[in-house]
């Protein structure tokens, strides 16, 4: 019974979830996701800092927030949102969808993978290069048009 329980709870939480991003329109879905984008970089720019002072404990909370935008991101790209309100996300997202979801996602594991590996790390460059801004430019190469 309980498992039920679980699984309704699981569905009705996932129709929300959709039914929130089908409500929007596409400007609005757009300025969300130009907003959490431009979020993580700037709490990137911060965890860089922090980590470098070793402010780590203070870094790994902005480590799981990057990582919790990333997997909202997911469904910020609807067809309904291709072109318009200065979009800078590139055709090739909607082309190429699996591969674009897989590096969001793969963005969302590396901060969470971050966080575990960031107190042993000797080279905090290198590693802040591996986990976080690695996966930065892999996106940017493929998936948005340069300024």
């Amino acid at each position: 019974m309980k498992i039920i329980k679980n699984t309704l709870f699981f569905i009705l939480i996932l129709l929300f979830s959709f039914s929130a991003v089908a409500e929007q329109t596409a400007e609005e879905i757009i300025k969300e996701r130009k907003s959490i984008f431009s979020k993580n970089y700037k709490t990137a720019k911060r965890v860089q800092g922090l980590a470098s002072d070793g402010n780590l404990d203070e870094a790994k909370k902005l480590m799981i927030e990057m990582s919790g935008n990333y997997k909202r991101l997911l469904d910020l790209f609807p067809e309904s949102s291709k072109v318009g309100f200065k979009t800078e996300a590139l055709p090739s997202i909607w082309e190429y969808k699996d591969e674009f979801n897989l590096l969001m996602t793969k963005a969302s594991n590396n901060m969470i993978e971050l966080t575990s590996v960031i107190d042993e790390t000797k080279d905090m460059k290198a590693t802040l290069g591996k986990y976080m801004w690695s996966s930065c430019k892999s996106c940017h190469s493929k998936f948005r048009a340069e300024h």
